[in-house]
């Protein structure tokens, strides 16, 4: 028999993907109605084209991935969302999170981190089979450079989520699996050191910059990959491979690698509200590359999925005590400066403004009313109605949401905002953070950190001068936390920091509000319990299926 591979088309569901064999028979030669053969995909060009955008997406692989539309990269707006590993939050009904909470991760129990590997791999399969057939299509030479651009684009991002997940994974390279090969045999399974796949993805970074247009001139082009997008994401693996737990890298190629992103002048800081940042894609300076929404391809609508319990909510992912303490008052100071300020039992006066632009907490205005998360008789405690919705911390997520979208019955209305993967202000964070490593607080340092933290309708104080590098160090650390807070930054911050030992080993606390007449007071509470790390918690272990379908070739991460 002689195979044949087939393509699967579904442009609104699952994008085109990789099918079965056919045999060469001719009773078995029927020619499917809803699919393509490879053939036909190779000899026109704008089908070639649409396998190529619909590498933007993934698959389902599990339960609760992507209401609405397939996943992109990373999971992003799903119920409990990457924040709900860390310190930044707890997701209320577990949804397979509280195991990596509590450091009980296993090859055999992965939760919400066990379809990283396999759709990463799918895809950069899917990618492999594209570029190694590319020349073969019709097309224009900047079509098909542009197409390229963006195949390797993808190829890297994936790398990076298996990098940054895993450690040091099987670079592919342009290999293209062939259905039908005798894969528990082959020798493919060797990983390669973190170094040498942070260089390969870099290398694919600087191939697809050359290739890429600086912007998407066309309102069909938008969502797709820029010059812009492959330079942030060369940035941000160049810092991670300058860290402590990489080690591959230098601060000084980290510093250029964001300072080229800089120097474009193409991007700025969104000027119009901390809080709209995250609402929208259009006229917005800061975003350098995102997932467009519509209300046709919606995702997760938020509102409803993170709302307190009286509004009719979901209560969701809802942000820690370890993460509200991390904001500082509005003089700049930290609250545990015994000269800032600071009141236990006012503990929400005064605070950086991006903390009520982020968080609900109690007496919080929200829509039409304010938050009652106290007890007794509090609405969105748990005495409120639906209280198997109410916050465990005593908190809500307040970042992202559109009070202009319905909270009850959101369907088909809500969950049309943007999901962000790069913006300017975390390439001004990656350049401070790499500059002061590399050459100590200079004013370069200065001007990105205060840019950020003087943008209309955030306008914290400037840094102190004569900062030293270590003190700098912890401040951009702070500034990145707060600043990127629920961008799924902070799961791997404290990783490649190799600090996660010490934050992760905190309790995962919340507050209790009670209510006595007029007096109201405010005790810490632990919210979940059994919060833990180890160091082999660094990396993720890879699913045991994935060792079992190697024929036990394909090495475990160190620990598990």
């Amino acid at each position: 028999m002689k195979s044949k591979n087939i393509i699967v088309i579904s442009f609104i569901i699952t994008g085109i993907l990789l099918s079965v064999n056919a045999c060469k028979t001719d009773f078995l030669n029927i020619v499917p109605t809803d699919r393509v053969s490879d053939a036909s995909i190779l000899s026109d060009s704008s089908l070639f084209e649409s396998y190529v955008i619909n590498r933007y997406l993934g698959v389902r692989l599990t339960d609760k991935e992507a209401e609405g539309t397939p996943p992109g990269f990373g999971r992003g707006f799903e119920y409990a969302m990457w924040s709900s590993v860390t310190d930044e939050s707890i997701y209320n009904n577990d949804d397979n999170t509280w195991l990596i909470q509590r450091g009980q991760l296993a090859p055999e129990n992965t939760g919400i981190a066990g379809t990283i590997w396999g759709r990463s791999y799918r895809s950069i399969r899917e990618i492999n089979y594209a570029l190694s057939n590319i020349d073969k299509v019709p097309m224009s030479v900047p079509q098909k450079n542009r197409l390229k651009g963006e195949l390797k684009f993808i190829r890297a991002f994936r790398y990076q989520d298996l990098i940054r997940n895993y450690g040091g994974v099987v670079l592919m390279k342009d290999k293209v699996l062939e259905l039908g090969e005798d894969l528990a045999n082959a020798d493919i399974y060797t990983k390669s050191s973190i170094k040498d796949c942070i260089d390969y993805a870099v290398a694919e970074l600087d191939e697809a910059s050359n290739l890429l247009p600086v912007s998407n001139g066309n309102t069909w082009q938008l969502g797709r990959a820029t010059k812009g997008a492959a330079l942030a994401l060369k940035s941000r693996l160049l810092l991670y491979a300058a860290s402590p737990l990489y080690n591959g890298g230098t601060w000084q190629a980290a510093a250029k690698a964001a300072k080229d992103v800089i120097d474009m002048g193409k991007y700025s800081l969104f000027t119009n509200g901390y809080d709209k940042l995250f609402l929208t894609a259009e006229n917005n300076p800061e975003i350098i590359y995102e997932r467009l929404y519509t209300q046709g391809a919606r995702h997760v609508c938020l509102e409803i999925s993170n709302a307190p319990n009286s509004f009719g909510g979901w209560g969701g992912n809802v942000p820690l005590q370890n993460m509200v303490d991390a904001y500082e008052m509005d003089n700049g100071k930290p609250i545990t400066d015994p000269t800032s300020g600071y009141n236990t039992q006012a503990p929400y006066l005064h605070r950086d403004p991006r903390f009520y632009m982020t968080v609900l907490y109690n007496d919080a205005p929200y829509r039409t009313n304010t938050v009652q998360s106290f007890i007794p008789g509090g609405k969105d405690s748990k005495d409120g109605p639906s209280n198997w919705n109410t916050s465990k911390t005593g908190y809500y997520l307040k970042k992202y949401m559109n009070d202009n979208l319905p909270i009850d019955n959101p369907w088909d209305i809500a969950g049309t905002q943007p999901w962000i993967y790069f913006r300017y202000a975390e390439i001004l964070l990656n350049y401070a953070e790499a500059q002061n490593e590399a050459s100590g607080p200079d004013q370069t340092v200065y001007d990105a950190i205060n840019s950020i933290r003087r943008r209309p309708s955030v306008n914290m104080p400037a840094l102190p001068t004569g900062l030293t590098q270590v003190q700098m160090r912890e401040i951009i650390r702070r500034e990145r936390q707060v600043e990127l807070a629920f961008e799924e930054h902070r799961f791997y911050d404290v990783r490649r920091w190799k600090v996660a030992n010490v934050t992760e080993n905190v309790p995962a606390y919340g507050i209790e509000v009670t209510k006595n007449g007029s007096t109201v007071t405010y005790s810490k509470k632990e919210a979940l319990s059994g919060r833990h790390f180890e160091e082999k918690n660094y990396f993720l272990p890879i699913p045991r299926a994935e060792i079992q379908a190697s024929n036990g070739k394909l090495s475990q991460t160190s620990g598990y």
